[in-house]
């Protein structure tokens, strides 16, 4: 769960476990499911979706997803919910384009989904998120932060591409590289904590992709192994940047508190202005728990865990390397003047001892074998994924539109609160 303001901030525990809530909606999702199947097949079909009969069963059907459908039949929308993010560099896209197959992630505003192209059969993860979710938290800069950072992900091996994206009246779409290697939160989950070489390798990897960021004058504050994925080969790969923070230079400090309870640096929880050293804390906190198999200032008590952040000096056991625990020291390190990476940013990183196996050039050109292999036979291969979500239904709205792509005549109230969201690359990027 990620925090955006202090008042939104929940008291977490690392378990998250959820099995009372799967026992608890397993029942329904039985007696739903017949019926369900039946909407899916409807709302696959764009033909059938246009039929005046056929819309009429999908707005009288019980809902299935709170976040992505609304709860009963609405009248039409008000002009605060009318928004449209202006012209589409894509104008023919539109959500009836994909097969949506499964669920494969949830979040604050939407669902990640695994889908199909009709037209080529590629497979994609589509970001659908709800309009109305995020002006009600005010959220659509972060939206648009993290449309601005995708686009800029294409050159670097570690950080999840962006196809393009687009909108309807209530929902945008980001079309994603397809990442089918789990999360390194479930990994760590089933394996607890990993050996120094393949901790190493992974910090490197994502080490890379965050001086990449930094380079770009973007700050990422928001690492945690949720937000980093094992590719089908094994390599990391970066996602989730609705917490970036753009044109942030080398010295330059931003102040807005938010992150995840577990990896926020000292500076952000005494509310200070803070820089790109940020994201070298949270390494520190990532590498830890691969090492350790918790948080390096964990407690179940979110305030005291906070106070340990703050004051309690960082204890190391010794079953881990001098060139290991040297890193840790420096990276968590709590004074963010005096911490690994506060001068000349990632180069510090590039040369400590503990990388030293590294070649780093090889590592960006992924000719180092990653340690782990996460074995997946091919798309429809879910193994790695939370049977949480990809048990769950398909939402019947998200395939099924008649509004299309948007175009800029469908503007009726002047609402600019997306405006640019919808891009499609130029053709020479695929050159």
């Amino acid at each position: 769960m990620t925090v955006k303001t202090e008042t939104e901030m929940p008291v977490l525990t690392y378990s998250k476990s959820r099995g009372i809530v799967a026992l608890i909606t397993a029942f329904m999702k039985q007696k739903k499911m017949g019926l369900n199947d039946f909407i899916q097949r409807l709302a696959t079909n764009s033909y059938a979706c246009k039929h005046p009969e056929v819309q009429s069963i999908l707005n009288l059907s019980p809902p299935q997803d709170p976040e992505l459908m609304n709860a009963n039949p609405s009248p039409p929308p008000s002009p605060s919910q009318q928004i449209n993010l202006g012209p589409s560099l894509n104008p023919s896209a539109k959500p009836s384009d994909f097969h949506f197959l499964k669920v494969i992630g949830k979040g604050s505003f939407g669902k990640v989904l695994l889908a199909r192209h009709r037209a080529d059969d590629q497979f994609y993860a589509v970001k659908v998120l709800q309009k109305k979710a995020i002006l009600k938290k005010k959220e659509e800069k972060h939206i648009m932060s993290e449309r601005n950072v995708l686009l800029k992900n294409v050159k670097h091996p570690f950080l999840v591409g962006l196809h393009y994206s687009f909108q309807t009246t209530d929902k945008l779409y980001f079309i994603l590289d397809y990442i089918n290697g789990g999360e390194l939160f479930y990994h760590l989950q089933r394996e607890r904590c990993f050996l120094e070489p393949r901790a190493r390798f992974y910090a490197a990897e994502i080490a890379s992709a965050l001086g990449y960021l930094h380079s770009l004058n973007i700050v990422y504050r928001d690492l945690k192994p949720e937000n980093i994925l094992l590719d089908s080969q094994g390599h990391i790969i970066l996602t989730d940047f609705g917490l970036c923070k753009e044109n942030i230079e080398p010295n330059g400090t931003t102040s807005t508190f938010c992150g995840t309870p577990e990896y926020l640096a000292p500076e952000v929880l005494h509310k200070q202005p803070y820089d790109r050293t940020v994201d070298w804390w949270c390494l520190g906190a990532v590498l830890y728990e691969m090492l350790y198999g918790l948080p390096p200032f964990y407690s179940r008590n979110t305030a005291e865990m906070y106070d340990n952040i703050l004051n309690k000096p960082l204890q190391l056991k010794p079953n881990i390397s001098n060139a290991a625990r040297h890193l840790l020291e420096g990276l968590l390190q709590k004074d963010r003047t005096k911490r690994l990476g506060c001068t000349e940013d990632f180069v510090e990183i590039k040369v400590h001892v503990f990388f030293s196996p590294i070649n780093w050039d090889d590592l960006n050109a992924k000719k180092i074998t990653p340690p782990f292999n996460p074995n997946v036979t091919g798309p429809n291969d879910l193994r790695h994924f939370d049977p949480e979500f990809t048990d769950e239904p398909v939402p019947s709205s998200i395939g099924c539109s008649p509004d299309s792509a948007l175009s800029t005549a469908s503007i009726k109230d002047g609402s600019e609160a997306f405006v640019g969201f919808s891009y499609a690359p130029s053709m020479d990027s695929y050159l």
